[in-house]
């Protein structure tokens, strides 16, 4: 069993953040959204990784080996940004014919990954949504046994949106579908979209089940990503309430919150639905609903609804903010 992770995109919605580091290391609740993922594969049994990586991906590189040295991995790049059929094509001489699971790099679902890899034929992730014209959809029978694939249909016919969760058995035929639609043209959009060779897969007979994830985080846009780190660290709150003890003098903690070590709070309110990165400082300020990074400066501020990049400064404002990495704001 091996598992393909894309994290080559660019993360255009999160901007200004992801000028300077890419989505999938964007910090929620204590972790990044990278190693939720994998983190949640390892649990699983999984063993050895492919990661796609493009944009930034040197930094992708760096946290993969400090954060899992012992991780058994692949590294493929792809230069040209082209979809992820693209991407999953890129990967066939580090996978073979072994089966794998695959979870696009901004995938952050709650769901079963065991009972996923133990059915007996492919799987896809899906979530009922209310618009699922910006998905790819999946028209499904009354057993669950999938139909129909589309890529963001104009007219469709299913309001169940796959999530990014794939779990393929008959991979060899995934990347000859793969390699066909590859050597056609590509979508309007000029990517070669994986939906489009999984449905090719199921014209020509593979028989693919539809599982429904318990939750789907949308990690893509500022509004969305608070909304999942303040899901996540409830979550956490729930299952480890201790990890929720911190003490700093002068300064109350209103959980859920995360705060990694080598922070320095003083006479500061901190929380809730709050996460820090390590080695922060904040003096005289309250944050609530936000996500701070790395080595960032916070003195005199009152924040809400906020996104802060690592090595950030920032002084003296009330305001919600969206900063990206290496920023100095002085508001005095």
């Amino acid at each position: 069993m091996k598992a393909i992770i894309p994290v080559a995109g660019a993360g255009t919605k999160l901007r200004p953040l992801t000028y300077t580091q890419p989505k999938a290391l964007i910090p929620i609740a204590g972790k990044t959204i990278l190693s939720v993922i994998v983190d949640q594969l390892i649990d699983a049994g999984v063993t050895e990784f492919v990661f796609v990586i493009g944009y930034l991906g040197e930094k992708i590189q760096r946290y993969i080996a400090k954060t899992y040295p012992h991780l058994s991995y692949t590294l493929v790049t792809q230069n040209d940004r082209r979809g992820t059929g693209h991407a999953i094509w890129l990967t066939r001489d580090a996978v073979g014919d072994d089966e794998v699971m695959i979870v696009l790099g901004d995938t952050v679902c709650d769901y079963n990954v065991k009972e996923v890899i133990s059915r007996p034929v492919s799987q896809i992730g899906v979530r009922k949504v209310d618009d699922p014209r910006s998905f790819g959809v999946a028209e499904l029978n009354d057993k669950d046994q999938v139909l129909k694939m589309v890529e963001k249909p104009l007219i469709p016919k299913s309001n169940m949106a796959m999530v990014g969760i794939y779990y393929i058995k008959e991979t060899k035929a995934m990347y000859a579908s793969l390699d066909k639609h590859l050597h056609n043209r590509a979508d309007e959009d000029g990517e070669y979209h994986l939906t489009n060779a999984l449905q090719h897969m199921v014209e020509s007979g593979i028989k693919f089940e539809a599982f429904r994830v318990n939750n789907w985080f949308d990690c893509g846009k500022k509004e969305s990503l608070l909304s999942t780190n303040a899901i996540l660290l409830k979550q956490m709150a729930d299952e480890k309430p201790e990890q929720q003890k911190y003490s700093f003098d002068t300064t109350v903690i209103i959980p859920p919150v995360s705060i990694a070590e080598g922070c320095n709070i003083s006479h500061s309110i901190i929380g809730p639905n709050v996460t820090i990165g390590e080695y922060t400082t904040i003096d005289s300020s309250i944050i609530k609903d936000s996500i701070i990074g790395s080595y960032a400066e916070l003195e005199e501020v009152v924040l809400n609804s906020s996104i802060i990049g690592n090595d950030a400064y920032v002084r003296g404002l009330s305001q919600s903010l969206n900063i990206g990495d290496n920023t100095e704001i002085d508001l005095g």
